[in-house]
């Protein structure tokens, strides 16, 4: 009789195991089981999943001495074993509610019911012990053995008559303490794979992830631009297993990879609404449905994505974008693969920017030297203060304290913001020297705000007040006027420098903030460049000029950054 039952169980058991092997191989199922931080939302679905294999459990059952032997507490203790106490207690009131509510035969139906929640107690807590063990299956023998005993029990402390009972338990004991051991350490074993797989995957995507880091590192040295874009989304589609890539900034495609590339085209305008909600938000987003992606092209073949956004400090400057052809097809480890990449170019994007800054202040340096130490300008100026010694020795003083307070600071610079007096006074330090060497010709008014809270990228300034000397007022016979103006408010600082001098042609004014190999302006395109890598887009110089009539630059920066 126990034989004959214990085939027959098996036989119901099969289904069951069929059923592990299919939902272990779909992919939202791995997804949740797999997750580590679980929603309640997520818990509450396993625990459907789980209490319904329990029900088919009860109904794949073999009728034995008015009651019925039946698989149902597999799919509650494995839903307990891997899931945790939530999922098992969930599971088992589905299962055992089921059992106790549903009129299917059996004098055991309260007992039964009573048994599998017990069980699903039992499943919760013994998760917390084998939660971080090595095959897991084996715990998993012992503990459905501990819980059909339990069962057996409670059906000897609940059914009645107590005769009938006992005769029943006598009969099933080792059948299902035998087959529901063996099944939930098969449907655990079946399952934990998965676990397996997660970690086989997940290696595979941190080697992935190496590669990717080394080799785009030596794109992200020169910051984020179409063309490092190019490179990098290129690097990444052929490593990674993606329909598409893209890397955007915050206003348009940077550079596009894979599927859909025929219509998201690299310096074109952001096409999706996804992308400008999570540069809006700062929130990475994981799209499962190509509606949700929201694209314009009407037979556009990306279905589903995972943005993430590129972050400079907490500001964010664009996105990373992986595709997948398929809806809901975007994985845990895509989103981890996404998020850390995010991370390690945002951080490349973060060092670029400083090793950028720091080339331009150089650059500045350098110009600001040549321009000052250069043998004409140094020859002209102790003719000046030669001329001025023997008529004006005071002044000859003056002028010479100003030369050499010029030189110091230019070889002094070492901070990465100085206070604008010190700037202003630097500016000062040339000014007299022009001034004497050019006398009425040149004429400096100086208009600025009582008191200044901002601080400035050194050598900001004094490259733009050179300019109007050189190119605005000296080409200009009877010369001019330059005025040095200033103001602030709680936001920002804004400059501005005007001279009514010769003017600036055009054409050369469409390109002056162009990087060029040649240039006639004193590093009016470094400033420029120097100042929107260092406060953005919405910062740097503004000029207008006309020919014949003067140039006016104007120099905005924020107060807040320092």
């Amino acid at each position: 009789m126990a034989f004959e039952m214990i085939l027959a169980l098996i036989n119901k058991l099969g289904i069951i195991i069929i059923l592990a092997v299919i939902i272990s191989k779909i992919g939202i199922f791995k997804k949740l089981l797999i997750k580590k931080n679980a929603s309640l939302k997520e818990k509450l679905l396993l625990a459907i999943i789980f209490g319904t294999i329990g029900i088919l459990g009860t109904y794949s059952s073999v009728p034995v001495q008015g009651a019925l032997a039946n698989t149902r507490v597999v799919g509650v203790m494995v839903g307990a074993l891997l899931g945790g106490p939530l999922v098992g207690i969930g599971a088992a009131v589905i299962a055992g509610g089921h059992r106790y509510l549903i009129d299917i035969g059996g004098f055991t139906a309260v007992a039964c019911g009573i048994s599998t929640m017990a069980e699903g107690l039992i499943g919760g807590y013994f998760y917390y012990y084998i939660k971080h063990k090595k095959k897991k299956w084996i715990y998993a023998l012992g503990i459905g053995v501990v819980a059909e005993i339990v069962q057996m029990g409670i059906i000897l402390l609940v059914a009645r008559p107590f005769g009938e009972a006992l005769a029943l338990v006598q009969v099933i004991l080792v059948p299902m303490v035998f087959v529901n051991a063996i099944g939930i350490a098969l449907f655990v074993g079946i399952l934990e794979n998965i676990y397996k797989e997660q970690e086989r995957i997940a290696a595979g995507q941190a080697e992935k992830a190496l590669k990717i880091a080394n080799l785009t590192m030596p794109y992200f040295r020169q910051g984020l631009t179409p063309e490092v874009a190019k490179n990098v989304v290129a690097i990444i589609y052929e490593i990674v297993d993606v329909g598409a890539v893209a890397i955007t900034n915050g206003k348009e495609i940077l550079a596009h990879k894979g599927l859909g590339e025929d219509h998201h085209v690299g310096r074109e305008p952001l096409r999706t609404q996804a992308t400008k909600d999570v540069i809006e938000s700062g929130k990475h987003q994981i799209i499962n449905q190509s509606k949700g992606i929201y694209c314009t092209e009407k037979n556009c073949p990306l279905k589903s994505a995972i943005i993430v956004p590129l972050k400079d400090q907490e500001k964010t400057v664009g996105t990373l974008k992986l595709y997948k052809g398929e809806e809901y097809n975007i994985t845990h480890l895509d989103e981890e693969l996404a998020l850390g990449l995010a991370q390690l170019f945002s951080t490349q994007i973060e060092v670029s920017k400083l090793a950028i800054q720091e080339k331009l202040l150089v650059d500045a340096e350098l110009k600001a030297l040549q321009a000052q130490i250069n043998p004409h300008f140094l020859f002209n100026a102790i003719n000046t203060i030669q001329s001025f010694m023997t008529i004006d020795g005071k002044k000859a003083k003056l002028l010479l304290t100003s030369l050499a307070t010029l030189f110091r600071k230019s070889l002094s610079i070492q901070e990465d913001f100085v206070d604008f007096s010190t700037e202003i006074h630097h500016i000062k330090s040339y000014l007299e020297i022009e001034e004497a060497r050019f006398g009425d010709r040149l004429q400096v008014d100086f208009q600025l705000a009582a008191e200044h809270k901002v601080k400035l990228p050194p050598l900001i300034l004094q490259p733009i007040v050179e300019n109007a000397v050189i190119h605005g007022i000296l080409p200009k016979k009877e010369g001019g006027r330059i005025i040095i103006s200033s103001r602030e408010t709680q936001e920002e600082c804004i400059v501005v420098i005007q001279d009514d001098g010769v003017g600036i042609a055009k054409e050369v004014l469409e390109t002056l903030l162009e990087e060029q190999k040649e240039q006639n302006s004193v590093g009016l395109m470094n400033v420029h460049k120097r100042l929107v890598n260092l406060y953005g887009e919405g910062y740097g110089l503004k000029i207008h000029s006309q020919e014949g009539t003067g140039t006016t630059v104007e120099i905005r920066m924020p107060v807040t950054v320092q």
